[in-house]
Order: structure tokens, then C-alpha cells, then sequence
């Protein structure tokens, strides 16, 4: 079931790595294109495109929310990014195993993945990722947002969703937490 762009309530749910409601993971491109249409007007970059640095991507612009749609291989959805929701007629929520991404404090959901038993590796200032799960969190905002005691953005404004081992390279490599 897609999340429906015209209904009161929109519920995108995470799946990793199987991908987010309606988008599974390996989805063909004409499928991605066609199913994001349904949601918004559609933008694509680098159609085809399996180029390492400049993969391809499929961008579907709600009028509430963003979902970009990575293709590696041109081919296939490899991994889906969705900002987060901003104001407006329909209640859009994001969840993850029933937790409310974008409205729970930040740090509270980091600490509930961990009580989770999930592997949540921070090494840059905004981001966190579990690897093995495949999901990325970000607090890097492009605008004004409340800020936490920490003085990042109390929310994550960003989670990806990605492949089985999508971020498992990032367990070989000595990296510091913060």
C-alpha cells in the first residue's frame, strides 16, 4: 500500500532493508517513477545512470514531504530517503517498529533503537546510522528548526532506508563516536 496523497492521514512506514510503504527495495525505476507520480510531482536526475558518484534518482515532491529514491544501478530502488513532514491539511507520520520518527526527540529515539538491541554508530555530528538494519538517521537542517539542549535540531529532519549491508562498511573502519 502506497501512502496516499490525497487522504487525511498519511502513514509511511520503514521497513529496513526491505524499503518504506510502497517502495520496496530492487523496485524497478519505471515502478519508482510511476508509484512517486501518485504522491506528487516527480523529478528525475541521471536517468539510467549507474555511475558510483552520480547514481540515479528519482525525487517525488508532496506538497507535505520528500522522498528521494536512489537507483545505484539505474535499474533499481537501492535505497529511499524521507525528509520530514512539514505542516499542512493531512496528518503525515513516519514510524519505525511504532515509534513516530520525526516526532520524537532525536535523542530519545537514538536511545529506544539501542534498547532495541540495535548497533547505532554516530561518527559525524548530525548522523547516526544501524548498520546490518540499514538506517540512516540525520539532524542536518536546511532551515530554522527548534534546536535540542545539544543545539542540533531536536528532530531528525531526514532517514534513510537502505540495502542489508547498505552501512555494514562503515563497521570495518575505526570510527570515533561522538
Amino acid at each position: 500500500m502506497r501512502p496516499s496523497p490525497s487522504s487525511d492521514v498519511i502513514d509511511i512506514t520503514l521497513d529496513p532493508p526491505y524499503g518504506i510503504t510502497g517502495f520496496p527495495t530492487g523496485m524497478p525505476a519505471s515502478e519508482v517513477q510511476a508509484a512517486a507520480a501518485e504522491l506528487g510531482r516527480v523529478e528525475v536526475q541521471d536517468e539510467g545512470s549507474d555511475a558510483f558518484f552520480r547514481p540515479m534518482k528519482v525525487l517525488a515532491l508532496h506538497a507535505q514531504f520528500e522522498i528521494l529514491f536512489r537507483l545505484h544501478d539505474g535499474k533499481n530502488l537501492t535505497a529511499s530517503e524521507v525528509w520530514i513532514p512539514r505542516p499542512g491539511p493531512a496528518e503525515v507520520t513516519v514510524w519505525f517498529r511504532g515509534i513516530d520518527v520525526f516526532r520524537t526527540p532525536a535523542l530519545e529515539l537514538v536511545a529506544e533503537l539501542e534498547r532495541m538491541g540495535l548497533t547505532v554508530l554516530h561518527t559525524e555530528r548530525s548522523s547516526w546510522m544501524v548498520p546490518h538494519l540499514s538506517l540512516g538517521l540525520t539532524r542536518e537542517a536546511g532551515h530554522e528548526v527548534s534546536l535540542g539542549t545539544d543545539g542540533e535540531p531536536l528532530y531528525f529532519q531526514a532517514v534513510l532506508v537502505g540495502p542489508t549491508d547498505y552501512y555494514d562498511p562503515l563497521l570495518n573502519d575505526e570510527y570515533p563516536t561522538l
